[in-house]
């Protein structure tokens, strides 16, 4: 097992990170499955972050709490502004949640004597173990799958399909997109808080609208016809810029250009069941 411990010294972060990532896919894949574009994600991880990081420097809570608190502190967040901001839709609802994310950030840099400004929280201890995102990313697909095929998933697809349809069946649409934009959140939290217990250093930065725009790509590249979707995207995406090392100065170039690719040629992501059945049907027609 020699050769896994030395696999594990080196590459542990990035595994784990794979798991995180795939939590922030599967967050904002809640929201696109409603109909919403959203892209406060990045925003609701930062809330995460720096609410457990504060307080396990400066309480000393136990590692559980920081999670649910790191859960919480998003989800709350997230149903005061989901009230004026859910009445808006497609590019309008995007705009006001990316300058939400941005009013997040500027508040994070100037809460200097909490947050640390621009250094960032340094120092955080690192109590996220594999198991823990193993744990997190298994329960939030079990979670998802469920509701998936319940009522409220029906709810979702339904909305996503036709808001006005949806309302005149009787689905009470401001409560489900509230639903689907508080799930989201917590998820995102919830990476937010495991990810700051791994890094060892956070900062303002790492949530802005870089951060925004890569969870949404994530979920995007990998398709959200289905659960598997985000979690490839989020795998590929992180797995890229390292496995294009060899590229050195054109590695951002080789891997913008695979992404173009796959979204010229894979328009509905890369996971997409509809096209599988087609394909594997027109097999069978040859045979």
């Amino acid at each position: 097992m020699e050769w896994f411990n030395n696999f594990w010294s080196i590459y542990s972060n990035l595994v784990l990170t794979l798991g995180t990532n795939a939590l922030l896919a599967l967050s904002i894949y809640l929201t696109l499955s409603c109909g919403m574009l959203a892209i406060a994600n990045a925003a609701f991880m930062g809330i995460g972050a720096y609410t457990s990081a504060i307080l396990t420097m400066n309480f000393g809570l136990p590692f559980p709490l920081v999670l649910a608190a790191g859960m919480g502190a998003p989800a709350l967040i997230a149903y005061v502004i989901g009230k004026p901001t859910l009445r808006l839709s497609g590019v309008y609802l995007a705009m006001a949640t990316l300058a939400f994310g941005e009013v997040v950030r500027i508040a994070l840099l100037n809460a200097e004597s909490l947050t640390g400004g621009a250094l960032g929280l340094n120092g955080i201890p690192q109590s996220t173990q594999w198991w823990h995102v193993l744990l997190a990313l298994t329960l939030t697909l079990a979670v998802l799958w469920r509701l998936r095929h319940s009522r409220v998933g029906r709810a979702f697809e339904s909305i996503k399909e036709d808001e006005t349809a949806a309302g005149l069946m009787g689905i009470n649409v401001a409560s489900f997109k509230m639903l689907a934009f508080l799930l989201g959140a917590a998820i995102a939290g919830l990476a937010g808080a495991l990810n700051a217990h791994l890094t060892f250093f956070i900062s303002p930065g790492e949530y802005g609208f870089d951060r925004a725009v890569d969870i949404l790509t994530m979920t995007i590249l990998g398709g959200i016809s289905s659960l598997t979707g985000p979690v490839i995207g989020a795998f590929m995406l992180t797995l890229l810029p390292e496995l294009l090392r060899s590229f050195k100065d054109f590695r951002l170039v080789v891997n913008g250009f695979i992404l173009v690719l796959i979204v010229l040629f894979l328009p509905r992501g890369i996971w997409d069941p509809a096209r599988f059945r087609q394909w594997f049907g027109k097999k069978r027609g040859q045979t």
